[in-house]
């Protein structure tokens, strides 16, 4: 038998954890520190500017490494501002995962982008001669584009790099429901814990995924087609860039 004070105390343990969660929540949800999910809507950059630097990405991989490598990873780092090339900005650098060219695990295709842009930005014969102190200070100016979610690793380097902006196509759950192997922590997440950095990245995600889901979808599945430009190899189990048969003359 419950006692009037047990019943009460029960009552008040459960609006307390009602409260608590309600605040919780409401916290996660306005912490101004956590910069969050930009809505598409409300970008100031043009669709078609977007659009234009995510197939950048995509197209890396044919002309850094293949146009069906097995990890299909491309990352193409911008500065909108710079319109000497055209409407849309300038590339700075791209980078396509690398791990199993150079042997280098943490070559990921945003991670190989920044040690690009590094090597770029800081080069004495190059075009911008920026000392390491002052290329430190200009992936503040510069947006990531991306064909793939960064893991936890790359979207960490990417807060601790200070980039204006991360856009990414296909998720991480996307790639997990077809086959590939992902710590199961979104760069939203990360960008979330990283309030107390003294930048701010803004984070599209899963822009211009019609167009980037095919590159991660055959790797798992002999009857997805693969990639423009490239076929089933004889086993079956990956694709091969198409050898382009001379005709015999006769």
């Amino acid at each position: 038998m419950l006692y009037p004070l047990s019943i009460l105390s029960i009552i008040l343990l459960a609006l307390i954890h009602l409260t608590s969660g309600h605040q919780n929540h409401s916290h996660a949800a306005h912490n101004p520190h956590h910069p969050h999910h930009y809505p598409h809507g409300n970008d100031t950059i043009p669709f078609s500017t977007r659009a234009f630097w995510m197939r950048r990405a995509n197209t890396a991989l044919g002309e850094l490494d293949s146009p069906c490598p097995f990890a299909a990873f491309g990352t193409v780092i911008v500065n909108h501002t710079d319109l000497s090339e055209g409407p849309h900005g300038k590339a700075v650098c791209y980078g396509v995962n690398s791990n199993r060219k150079l042997g280098n695990p943490t070559l990921h295709g945003e991670i190989a982008g920044i040690n690009n842009c590094s090597s770029i930005l800081t080069d004495p014969e190059g075009e911008y001669k920026l000392t390491p102190a002052d290329a430190l200070l200009a992936f503040s100016g510069l947006s990531l584009y991306t064909n793939a979610e960064p893991c936890p690793m790359c979207a960490s380097a990417i807060r601790w790099s200070g980039f204006s902006e991360c856009i990414f196509g296909t998720s991480i759950a996307t790639l997990t429901d077809n086959g590939w192997g992902q710590i199961q922590i979104t760069a939203e997440e990360v960008f979330d814990e990283a309030g107390d950095l003294p930048s701010t990245t803004k984070l599209i995600k899963e822009f211009l995924t019609n167009e980037t889901d095919p590159y991660f979808l055959w790797q798992y599945d002999e009857t997805y087609p693969c990639p423009s430009g490239c076929e089933r190899t004889s086993g079956g189990s990956s694709c091969a860039v198409v050898v382009e048969k001379r005709a015999v003359e006769l």
